[in-house]
């Protein structure tokens, strides 16, 4: 009995070390392949170049806004990269807003590897390149899809210290990565292990930004809860939408982006 009890644990601590040492290859699915603006349906957008703070070269696209509309900057999941985002891109366009689909390291051909402090640069560098071209944050809407929703909390929260956004969306967001994680390995300590905590629940209470939080109740990838913690922790102006019918990466066949482009011309004045 001892024996069994000894390659148990044996085999436990094996599987809790490969699981630490290889997550980010778990965690992040970049995309390498990219089309251009043209070939993924949105031929208006134009490639643009940053640079993050640690000189990490970017490539993400760009389309200015239509006066008096203000612009997205959007943070995307962790699979795929901002080529595979025409259809969801798309209304937001022909609504007249300005778009920035952000260029992450590691994704699209661009250098580097991604992790938690990497993409806060990342976005940190799409912010900047936004006030360069005269867009103030009051004309920001943060949009964070699934792992990207934890970088535009990061950078709302980092940006209430001065001026604050003019809105965040986030579509299947987490309340952590660490109870993401949590969810999908129980027999883990998942909270310790993780080392991209993109710690969601300790930030959104400062955002004072109006939130928009959108959530399929089937969701198998970011369970609902998740969401629906996230969203009960964050302070007023602030909107949900459960969405019954949808599940993790459907939710603008269910509308989604109309619920959005509703919710920005009620909350941001870019007057």
């Amino acid at each position: 009995m001892i024996n069994v009890v000894a390659v148990v644990v044996g085999v436990y601590t094996a599987l809790v070390g490969a699981l630490y040492l290889i997550q980010r290859e778990l965690i992040y699915h970049p995309g390498h392949e990219m089309r251009s603006p043209a070939a993924s349906g949105m031929p208006e957008m134009r490639p643009v170049e940053l640079t993050a703070a640690d000189g990490i070269k970017l490539v993400s696209w760009y389309r200015p806004a239509q006066e008096g509309q203000p612009t997205i900057v959007y943070f995307q999941g962790n699979a795929g990269n901002i080529a595979d985002r025409g259809y969801k891109a798309r209304p937001y366009l022909d609504a007249g807003f300005g778009l920035l689909l952000a260029g992450y390291r590691g994704y699209g051909g661009n250098p580097g590897d991604p992790s938690e402090e990497g993409l806060y640069a990342d976005g940190r560098a799409q912010l900047a390149f936004l006030a360069r071209e005269g867009i103030g944050p009051g004309r920001w809407v943060l949009y964070g899809e699934s792992l990207g929703s934890g970088i535009a909390v990061q950078l709302a929260e980092e940006q209430a210290a001065k001026t604050p956004v003019g809105a965040v969306v986030l579509e299947s967001p987490y309340t952590s990565l660490g109870d993401a994680a949590a969810a999908h390995y129980p027999f883990l300590p998942a909270r310790t292990l993780v080392k991209d905590r993109f710690n969601s629940i300790a930030k959104i209470g400062g955002i004072r930004a109006p939130l928009f939080v959108a959530h399929g109740e089937g969701d198998s990838v970011i369970p609902v809860e998740l969401g629906k913690r996230l969203f009960q922790a964050a302070r007023p102006p602030k909107e949900s939408h459960w969405i019954a019918a949808a599940g993790h990466n459907d939710l603008h066949d269910h509308g989604l982006a109309a619920m959005v482009i509703a919710f920005v011309a009620r909350m941001v004045n870019v007057k």
